[in-house]
């Protein structure tokens, strides 16, 4: 099965074991008796004996000064509880002396002894006389039968001799159903733990099985194909704006997707609509290997097509460079197209002598149509006047102007044309030498700032398709590719705007509404 892979199973066992562990804890912790316990811990063991003999900064006053005797007097406070789950009672000491437990501190001599309880617990404090048990000799104390309930502890302060800080300190003695054993809680001078020993074994545990998966993933030498990869053919067709993201979102896919084949065919957006109708109503019920780039919506047109908001596109007029301005109005440009200004001149700062041609796109192109929406207001350009822009044709005509069939062909004609100018989709990186891009209205055209600009020149391209693709299909995975996929990266660093971005979003939707 494709599933079992070895990263496949130790994902799976690491997500089973942290659950198994934490039940196991939990069960632990709530199901299983500790029965009688009694616990003891150090919560200080420090010497007052004086600097000179210890080694230690220290000064003495009083009775620790004037006694020669505590020369080497160490002080240790010794907390005893009962950390079982059971109440002791002075019947589950099983000793046959008078006391229940005894106190060892190896190597010194017990010299006085204090014992303190909790407020609420000092009814304790009853149980501690010689009468019941309570005594010291040599380095021993011996502590009587005392009653605990759980949770209850009492404390221990022992004035030593002899020996020295750190030697070793046991409490013993016999429980019933239990025992005595040292627990481990914080003194005075530790830093409290952060996790209990516990929750760091399976914190190990888990980054351990984390660790080796994600060694097995770095280290395999097979690189897998992004989801939904699909073999066949396709084609790509429709606007030659958009042509150089689609080559090179044709190029990532099939780098991605192997047994994939996929050909760019980029003539105009309508001719692109046009061809994948015809040949989706030639399938008779199916769907061909076709998907439609158009930088204008279809609107009433060809209604089997569906349509998917593909990226916001923006565009710039382009002027050869030896026209030396920088920026046109909205009013000029027009003005320039009906054929009231027909040599640069007649704008101020204008160069001299230089006739002002136009170089257009052909009929059907969805360029053309933006540009005659959004800046034109709509107005029809008018008849082309030359077939290659370099002659003027028809002399009576009010514009010199040619008709082009792709970007690239307008882009080299501006480049080679002295006082031509022309128009295009925002192009990321140089445009050919011999040209310079022009504001409009004093607004550049950028994808950065689209959203917050007045810069009307853009629209959103568009992916079509005959109906809806099976989802199987090459044609649906290359439209999630583009839409939804690595082909993001493409369309952004072509410099246009997806649809699928935040901003893009907004836009896109706010463009479908109109």
């Amino acid at each position: 099965m494709e599933w079992l892979s070895a990263e496949n199973v130790i994902a799976v066992v690491t997500a089973a074991l942290g659950i198994v562990a934490s039940l196991a804890v939990l069960w632990y912790e709530r199901r299983v008796p500790r029965h009688t316990r009694i616990g003891y811990r150090v919560q200080l063991d420090t010497p007052v004996s004086s600097a000179e003999r210890t080694g230690r900064a220290g000064v003495r006053l009083g009775f620790f000064q004037d006694n020669p005797q505590l020369s080497d007097a160490t002080l240790v406070l010794l907390r005893i509880e009962n950390d079982g789950s059971q109440s002791i009672a002075d019947a589950d000491y099983t000793g046959r002396e008078l006391h229940g437990l005894m106190a060892e501190f190896t190597s010194r001599a017990v010299q006085g002894i204090a014992v303190t309880a909790p407020l609420d617990a000092d009814h304790l404090l009853d149980h501690f006389t010689p009468a019941a048990g309570l005594r010291y000799a040599g380095d021993t104390v011996y502590l009587p039968r005392v009653p605990l309930n759980r949770g209850q502890h009492f404390k221990l302060l022992v004035l030593l001799t002899g020996g020295a800080v750190g030697d070793a300190i046991r409490v013993g003695g016999g429980i019933r159903d239990g025992g005595v054993y040292p627990n481990r809680s914080t003194t005075p001078d530790d830093t409290p733990p952060v996790f209990s020993r516990a929750t760091r074994m399976i914190t190990v545990l888990l980054t351990v099985c984390v660790v080796v998966l994600a060694s097995i993933i770095v280290v395999r030498d097979d690189v897998r194909p992004p989801m939904g990869c699909a073999k066949g053919e396709l084609t790509i067709t429709g606007s030659t704006a958009f042509e150089p993201v689609a080559k090179d979102l044709a190029a990532k896919y099939m780098r991605d997707c192997a047994g994939s084949t996929v050909t760019v065919d980029a003539r105009a957006s309508r001719e692109g609509l046009q061809e994948l109708n015809e040949r989706g109503a030639a399938a008779k019920g199916g769907a061909p290997a076709l998907i439609a780039l158009s930088d204008v919506p279809r609107r009433d047109s060809f209604p089997e097509l569906i349509e998917s908001q593909v990226a916001v596109s923006v565009y710039t007029l382009v002027v050869n460079d030896e026209v030396t301005l920088g920026d046109l109005t909205t009013e000029q440009v027009r003005a320039i197209y009906r054929g009231d200004l027909q040599a640069w001149d007649e704008l101020p700062d204008g160069p001299e002598n230089l006739p002002i041609v136009l170089a257009s796109r052909k009929t059907g192109s969805g360029t053309r149509d933006i540009f005659r929406d959004r800046v034109l207001g709509g107005v029809y350009e008018l008849g082309y006047s030359s077939d290659d822009c370099g002659t003027k044709d028809d002399r009576s005509a009010k514009v010199f102007r040619c008709e082009l069939d792709s970007t690239d062909r307008v882009l080299a004609t501006v480049a080679g044309t002295p006082g031509a100018i022309g128009y295009t989709e925002l192009r990321a990186g140089a445009m050919p030498e011999g040209v310079h891009t022009l504001t409009l209205n004093g607004e550049a055209a950028s994808p950065d700032t689209i959203a917050d600009s007045d810069y009307p020149f853009r629209e959103v391209e568009y992916a079509y398709t005959y109906g809806n693709p099976p989802a199987s299909s090459l044609v649906a995975s290359f439209l999630n590719y583009l839409l939804r996929g690595g082909g993001q990266d493409v369309v952004r660093t072509h410099g246009h705007l997806p649809c699928s971005s935040p901003k893009g979003r907004t836009i896109c939707a706010g463009d479908a509404a109109q």
